[in-house]
């Protein structure tokens, strides 16, 4: 009689342990269809199972997105001419387009997993381009590494690596990405020449959560178009030719580097950065370096001061940055800000709407070219904050004051829904957050 009623609870734990996964396994294909607030039930989870937990979400995970049909990355090989994928993009964001590149590894895998280069072409004949990049990366003395290098799939006004059609490629390849076993995940990097510098440089600003460090060359942006504020706790390198006026490049560059030196005085090691102009060059530079450098460094999640300008890129919003998931934005025409300090159990947030005003503006091609920025407290806004054991201790109770108002004092609750609500927006193992608090100003 003992022996049966200790294999009916091992059957009754087991059977109700399947259903979760499968609930998980549900709840994260209709997340992947666009469902982003299927229902999933709260699953409480006590902290000394995170880790246990923590990898079942994970499982669960991998197990729906290999189920998801889509067009998967090809398979690895040797960087090479010879081997290339293709990927679509819907007709809703770019008509006709279709995203060629290559994916290959230089060397052998290292027992962390490849670290990973996304390299953006610049703006001359496609073909061109597209040729000359993956004869540069296969030349960049980096291994071992593995690459992605894209080709355009429009030119003429769709010559843009941040538009649209391209985030809905970025976000569907740091997905698959971060899936992969044979990857390190702290360490992709994102870098490109001239209309690939200017790509690069967005997209370090907008995706700066998951980037180690970010290497443009030969471009230079406007401070607005790619915050640096964004950039704390990610590595930036930017080499320019110092002769190199197209489009005031040189100019800009400068100012990045301006920008950059000063919140590196203010804030020690949280902004590590080599800005260079290159003296007696144009637009053609030296684009050796870049990749060494990068290499060296990791993605920091230890950090407990994060700081996001929320900006808009061809008309669309990140859904988050880093442990914050906005549901209601404060104002529709205004960017804002969110500056989160954690000490000890008291975490600090403040909310702030960014005002930009142009100081400078060019007479022939009406670029805006260096501004000034004020903020105000925003009064209205919804998120929640996801909080794990790196940044607090949660088995003490956590005091949460945004904008100066005490708005949660407690032990947050911790479960399986939060990891898996966290996971199906950011796709990251290192983001699969146990614990959350929902805040409404």
């Amino acid at each position: 009689m003992r022996y049966y009623c200790v294999f009916t609870l091992l059957f009754v734990v087991v059977s109700m342990a399947q259903a979760q996964d499968k609930e998980l396994e549900d709840f994260f294909r209709r997340s992947l269809s666009g469902e982003r607030r299927s229902e999933l039930s709260e699953g409480k989870i006590r902290i000394g199972n995170i880790a246990r937990e923590r990898a079942a979400v994970w499982t669960a995970w991998k197990r729906a997105n290999a189920a998801f049909r889509e067009e998967k990355l090809m398979e690895t090989g040797d960087l090479s001419p010879e081997r290339s994928g293709e990927w679509s993009i819907p007709d809703s964001l770019e008509p006709a387009a279709r995203m060629s590149y290559y994916w290959g590894t230089k060397g052998e895998k290292p027992s962390g997993g490849f670290p990973v280069f996304l390299y953006l072409h610049g703006s001359g004949p496609r073909e061109h381009e597209w040729a000359a990049g993956i004869s540069l990366c296969r030349a960049f003395d980096d291994a071992p590494s593995l690459y992605f290098v894209p080709r355009i799939p429009n030119e003429g006004a769709y010559y843009r690596w941040w538009q649209k059609g391209k985030q809905y490629v970025w976000e569907k390849w740091l997905r698959q990405v971060l899936l992969r076993d044979d990857v390190d995940v702290d360490r992709l990097y994102v870098f490109g020449i001239s209309e690939g510098g200017y790509g690069s440089q967005r997209l370090a600003s907008f995706y700066a959560d998951y980037w180690a460090a970010a290497g443009p060359m030969a471009g230079g942006e406007p401070l607005k178009n790619a915050p640096a504020d964004n950039l704390r706790n990610m590595v930036f390198c930017l080499r320019t030719g110092a002769e190199d006026s197209g489009f005031y490049r040189n100019t800009l560059t400068r100012y990045v580097k301006e920008e950059l030196d000063s919140l590196s005085e203010a804030h020690p090691h949280e902004f590590i950065h080599r800005v260079e102009l290159i003296p007696g060059r144009g637009h053609a530079i030296d684009y050796k370096p870049t990749t060494v450098w990068l290499k060296t460094f990791r993605r920091d999640m230890l950090s407990k001061h994060i700081t996001w300008e929320d900006f808009e890129m061809d008309g669309l919003h990140r859904r988050g940055f880093h442990n914050l998931v906005i549901h209601e934005r404060p104002c529709d025409s205004l960017r804002t800000r969110y500056d989160m300090t954690v000490e000890g159990n008291l975490i600090r947030l403040q909310v702030d709407d960014v005002h930009y005003s142009t100081v400078q503006k060019d007479s022939v091609w009406g670029i805006e070219m260096k501004f000034r920025k004020t903020y105000t407290p925003s009064r209205h806004a919804s998120f929640t904050l996801y909080l794990d054991e790196r940044l607090v201790d949660l088995k003490k109770e956590v005091t949460l004051v945004v904008n100066g108002r005490k708005v949660y004092q407690g032990r947050p609750q911790c479960s399986r829904r939060n990891m898996a609500r966290s996971l199906s927006v950011f796709y990251d193992p290192r983001r699969i957050y146990p614990a959350a608090i929902e805040v409404k100003l």
